[in-house]
């Protein structure tokens, strides 16, 4: 039998003849019926991620039926589980023969889609976890860089590794501090990579004359840290760090008050990036810190709507009754490239597709989206585009609930600041 990547290289083999004969244009503007897959995790430990995925896709399935576009989101849930995020992926590309995968949220998700996809040479878009786990996680060796080898189908854009820990290092260097780090690294994609010894945070808190105490890898959904708060108060750590789920760092955060430690600075990644998240630790959230990769404050226009980031944020909550998160504006980035991707490529051609998202430029709402290569290492140039990064702290409001003030934009001197870092109490 004939297997899809067979089939999608004669299809595309086929597009070509239809192009030299100048017959073919993209299938967007024929009005053909055009299928868009879509995986993110909206359940299990991770489903904080996908908060807005309903909201953005019904806009954007909204704006596409208004522009006489038709098109159709197939969405999936991955469950927070890897190895069901590469079941719905092979379930896209085999049953609904979908024209392109869309992905968010976490090497957890993404990583097991864009796999599949580059197996089946299926284009893929993926976004929202950094380029380090994504781009590395997916190698064969990812522990030798010379096997290193580029995708072809599966694209990625975000920031990096580096890129947080500079906005870390910046906010810490506001306050005074022993330099003192206490890291919390769980046993998963994100946990590995920001741990690692070669690429992740050790080597560059070294060289900024910060010491690291690494109590080691935990397994993602501990019930006890009581081996990792002992160790950073023997250490007398004055600084928290680390990339933890949601459920993990409020049962880390509610020990550590219970015992006794309390640290200036907690900076962490993707735990505390979502307001419930913080509106569940009561009011000793108070100036916890995180990453931004995107704030209603952003300076930038969605290429498919013509709104500014408060209007899409704004949209949400109007929509909702709830805060925007964060990662609402990737989500709306993630349909903007898509869209501008098939203005340029028939959607049944898979080459061309992949071809056109190699050659995109498009500003969208997170920001410029290029694969260019700009500030990307070589062996990543071909499949990761960057996107600006900031930091930010929770602060409670006076009339109750959080808000996030961007206090730091050394890395991105555009995205305006709010505030300056401040100790917690």
């Amino acid at each position: 039998m004939i297997t899809r990547r067979e089939l999608l290289k004669n299809t595309a083999a086929t597009g070509a003849l239809v192009a030299t004969s100048g017959l073919a244009m993209p299938a967007i503007a024929q009005g053909a019926k055009i299928k868009l897959g879509y995986v993110s995790p909206q359940t299990g430990p991770l489903a904080a991620f996908a908060e807005a995925d309903k909201f953005i896709v019904d806009g954007f399935k909204s704006a596409a039926k208004s522009a006489g576009l038709d098109i159709e989101v197939i969405v999936k849930d991955s469950q927070s589980n890897p190895n069901r995020a590469a079941e719905v992926a092979k379930g896209l590309i085999v049953d609904d023969e979908v024209n392109i995968m869309l992905v968010a949220s976490t090497p957890e998700t993404t990583n097991p889609v864009a796999t599949t996809c580059e197996a089946e040479d299926v284009p893929c878009i993926s976004t929202a976890a950094p380029w380090q786990p994504w781009f590395i996680g997916q190698q064969g060796n990812p522990g030798d860089p010379s096997t290193w080898k580029p995708f072809n189908s599966a694209f990625h854009f975000f920031w990096g590794l580096e890129d947080v820990i500079a906005v870390y290092t910046n906010m810490w260097g506001q306050l005074d501090t022993n330099k003192k780090v206490g890291g919390l690294f769980p046993n998963d994609g994100d946990g590995n990579a920001w741990g690692d010894k070669a690429v992740g945070f050790p080597p560059v808190l070294e060289k900024g004359g910060y010491t690291l105490v690494d109590p080691g890898r935990y397994q993602n959904l501990t019930d006890d840290f009581s081996a990792q708060i002992n160790a950073f108060k023997s250490d007398g750590s004055e600084i928290i760090t680390g990339v933890m789920i949601p459920p993990d760092f409020t049962t880390f955060w509610n020990q550590a008050q219970q015992q006794g430690f309390k640290p200036k600075v907690a900076s962490i990644g993707k735990a505390i990036l979502f307001p419930q998240a913080v509106e569940a630790l009561g009011k000793t959230g108070h100036n916890l810190s995180c990453e931004v990769w995107w704030s209603a404050s952003h300076p930038f226009k969605s290429s498919l709507t013509g709104e500014t980031a408060g209007q899409l944020a704004e949209g949400f909550t109007k929509s909702t009754g709830r805060p925007w998160t964060q990662p609402i504006g990737f989500v709306h980035a993630l349909f903007e490239v898509a869209v501008d991707v098939l203005k340029r490529a028939d959607p049944s051609d898979s080459a061309a597709v992949i071809e056109a998202i190699a050659a995109t430029r498009l500003d969208t709402i997170v920001g410029r989206v290029a694969w260019d290569g700009a500030n990307v290492p070589p062996f990543a140039a071909k499949n990761i585009a960057k996107t600006p990064l900031v930091g930010g702290q929770w602060r409670v409001k006076d009339a109750g609930g959080y808000e996030l003030v961007i206090v730091d934009n050394k890395t991105a001197p555009h995205i305006p600041t709010g505030g300056q870092m401040e100790a917690i109490a």
